[in-house]
């Protein structure tokens, strides 16, 4: 990594953490997931910052952002987009929907149907969409930030397992410290919106660039036996019906290969991957009925990753 590369990324955390207070490692997160060219799930309460630092993500270098609200009367085509009969030219016109972005911001993606949902697994997994038999590629880089409220379930549709699994990550911002709460307090007196206070540290070309330098971060194999050891107790486990799949795997790779650089480093070590594989892995896998508790879904299930990952040995 370049001088001026590591100065960009600096000036990007810093950039953001002025808005997004005490949540340095939600954050860092983020940006790995756009580094490896991956899609972001933020599951929380209502009104902790999710939309804004989806925002604010987006304000931090020159690029298009567009935020689609989810509601259950949403079609695909107000997502994608439609063709539009152009009466002068005697032909149909395709009108690109708001997934045409850098950066879509997918809020409350929970609240719309499946059908709708589904409009987004062929942009999610190869940056393009077709409509009447017309593939239409997306805007690079591309990155979806979607958010949903786990606690509140009326009107909702859960997201199916394949729609999660081309999540590259899964996190929560959870409530700030008191600190951090009285800088937000202070941030905020006259109304304004703190995510628009963010400004552009670098182009979208300058993020391509990085997309391209962290697919050259090496990866020992000794790493990747490590990562296949986990995945494969995940699928052998009689407390989950459902396993890592090998896209998880791979998105492991490619996470702990951003990680790595974000850390400025051209190679990755066992902790970028331990720090990852809960984000990655948690919301791919499924809990068996047999042995549910009493704990919430998200908590169990990475109690159960954390047990495989101790029982495990890390490479040296």
């Amino acid at each position: 990594m370049t001088t001026a590369t590591a100065n960009q990324i600096a000036q990007l955390l810093s950039s953001i953490s002025r808005v997004i207070r005490g949540k340095d490692e939600v954050i860092r997160l983020s940006i790995v997931a756009l580094l490896a060219r991956g899609h972001l799930l933020i599951e929380d309460v209502p009104g902790v910052g999710k939309t804004t630092l989806a925002q604010a993500l987006a304000n931090s270098f020159h690029c298009s952002f567009q935020r689609i609200q989810f509601t259950s009367d949403l079609l695909p085509s107000d997502v994608v987009g439609t063709s539009i009969f152009n009466q002068i030219e005697q032909r149909f016109d395709f009108k690109p929907g708001p997934i045409f972005a850098n950066i879509v911001l997918a809020d409350e993606i929970n609240r719309t149907t499946p059908k709708t949902q589904s409009a987004l697994l062929e942009a999610m997994n190869e940056a393009q969409v077709t409509v009447d038999n017309t593939t239409h590629k997306l805007p690079r880089p591309f990155m979806v930030l979607a958010t949903q409220n786990p606690i509140e379930h009326h009107g909702t549709y859960p997201l199916p397992e394949s729609q999660l699994d081309r999540f590259l990550l899964r996190t929560g911002m959870g409530y700030p410290s008191r600190e951090s709460e009285r800088e937000i307090m202070q941030q905020h007196t006259g109304g304004r919106d703190a995510a628009s206070e963010v400004s552009a540290v670098m182009e979208a070309g300058d993020v391509e660039m990085m997309q391209r330098a962290v697919e050259l971060v090496r990866v020992d194999d000794s790493l990747r036996d490590y990562a296949i050891d986990i995945v494969e107790r995940t699928r052998r486990t009689e407390q989950l019906t459902l396993g890592v799949s090998p896209r998880g795997l791979l998105m492991l790779q490619r996470a702990a290969q951003a990680r790595a650089y974000l850390e400025g480093r051209e190679f990755c070590t066992p902790d970028d991957f331990k720090q990852l594989i809960l984000p990655v892995f948690a919301h791919r896998v499924v809990v068996n009925t047999r042995f549910a508790t009493t704990q919430k879904k998200t908590a169990q299930v990475e109690a159960i990753l954390r047990e495989i990952m101790e029982s495990t040995r890390v490479p040296l």
